[in-house]
């Protein structure tokens, strides 16, 4: 990534309709000037926390402040081993804060942190909030969830049933803040090209709404639009835990920078072109050549064949083993960018279908909404309404879903405000 690109970005968090406070913490540091861009880089964060009560949201929010403060003061221009650094110290900070209370003891966070760097992305991941990355239509989980189930997933054990398997969900198996240590998750650098878009998420949002959804509403909608709607989508359906949400979208290079190519990943097993096919081949001729005249009484020319032939092997082999030692990337080398599968991936909704869906959610919401008489700008509310529908018959369903969007945030920024009231009254 340069600095020249631009970023669009946008950060919300919200508490949900079920809990009494808020958990979740989130910190973005955008670099102000070329040189801090070139040492460090922009970094994202998101943490989760737990332990109840307030504990929970003191841990969170010490993460998010001790991960960028570190990330800055950290020597060296190497970003993978910063950001480990960083969440390392991070989670020294909270185990020391849970130690010294009893009421703070063993207190939690997940924290996923992305830097965009001169050297690609690179994420430090512990817990299961995750990070997606989505590019075209495809939508990719960068970081593994720390959970129970995805830990037995990767073990290939299997839990007795469906219900205990959604049960055993929320458990994490590696948080900050519990333990002295913590092993941190590194991934990357990964390539960023131009109009990727990367999202940051509790698992209040990846519980709630599906990736293929994710990518279609962060793919298409502003950052800033595509966080209200996704914290929208998770709420009604149950907003049972805090949700919250950040949407990075990456610039175009400038004009006279070629983009970068994104290669194939080499998985080792490649087979051979046509050059070294057909060296082999000749090889192979002047061996059995060479016995040909061994057996017809020439033995000198025919082991002659034979040795040039076995030289010609040897050099291909040789010149095999460079080149396949040569693509290798050492450990050590964290400048290279590496190239794996993600965890997971999906296919972003249609369109099309998404506007189906997000219409049928507005008649839904309007109804409720006309009937306890929520304070509705029902003019904007309408003429958004409208412009979707002419969308829809357009078949401009991208527009659709847009306008589709900002109707049902019309509906549920005042249902927020009238359920807090409602909720404000009942408990005089």
């Amino acid at each position: 990534m340069r600095w020249e690109q631009k970023l669009q970005h946008a950060t919300l968090s919200d508490i949900g309709l079920r809990r009494q406070n808020n958990e979740d913490s989130s910190a973005t540091h955008i670099c102000h000037d070329e040189g801090e861009f070139d040492h460090r880089g922009h970094l994202f964060v998101v943490a989760d926390g737990m332990g109840g009560h307030a504990v929970g949201e003191l841990a969170s929010q010490m993460a998010v402040e001790a991960v960028p403060h570190t990330w800055f003061k950290v020597p060296g221009h190497d970003p993978r081993e910063a950001l480990r650094v960083s969440i390392t110290a991070a989670n020294k900070l909270i185990n020391e804060r849970g130690s010294q209370n009893r009421d703070f003891l063993r207190m939690g966070t997940t924290c996923t942190a992305l830097a965009l760097t001169p050297r690609g992305a690179v994420i430090g991941h512990v817990g299961d909030s995750r990070c997606y990355r989505i590019r075209r239509d495809r939508i990719d989980q960068l970081t593994f969830d720390h959970s129970l189930q995805w830990e037995m997933q990767r073990q290939n054990r299997r839990l007795a049933n469906e219900a205990a398997m959604l049960e055993h969900r929320n458990i994490i198996t590696r948080s900050l803040g519990p333990e002295p240590s913590v092993d941190v998750d590194m991934e990357g650098p990964f390539l960023v090209l131009p109009g990727d878009i990367f999202v940051l998420c509790s698992d209040g949002l990846s519980g709630e709404v599906k990736d293929e959804e994710i990518g279609a509403l962060a793919g298409e909608l502003s950052p800033a639009q595509a966080c209200r709607m996704l914290v929208h989508l998770a709420n009604l359906r149950g907003g049972a835990d805090n949700c919250t949400v950040t949407v990075v979208r990456v610039g175009d290079l400038p004009a006279n920078v070629a983009p970068p190519q994104l290669p194939t990943p080499d998985d080792g097993d490649a087979g051979l072109d046509w050059t070294w096919l057909g060296l082999g081949w000749a090889a192979a001729c002047l061996c059995l050549m060479g016995f040909l005249l061994i057996a017809f009484s020439r033995p000198w020319v025919g082991a002659g064949f034979i040795g040039c032939a076995l030289a010609a092997f040897g050099w291909i082999f040789a010149v095999m083993l460079r080149q396949r030692r040569s693509r290798q990337i050492p450990e050590s080398d964290l400048s290279r960018t590496n190239y794996w599968r993600p965890y997971r991936t999906a296919i972003s909704q249609p369109m099309q279908q998404m506007l189906e869906n997000l219409l049928a959610v507005e008649a839904e919401l309007s109804r409720a909404a006309r009937e306890e008489g929520w304070p509705v700008n029902w003019s904007q509310h309408t003429a958004a309404l409208q412009a979707a529908a002419e969308a829809r018959t357009e078949r401009r369903f991208a527009r659709g879903v847009r306008d589709a969007a900002r109707a049902i945030d019309l509906l549920m920024t005042p249902m927020y405000a009238f359920r807090r009231e409602s909720k404000n009254v009942s408990t005089r």
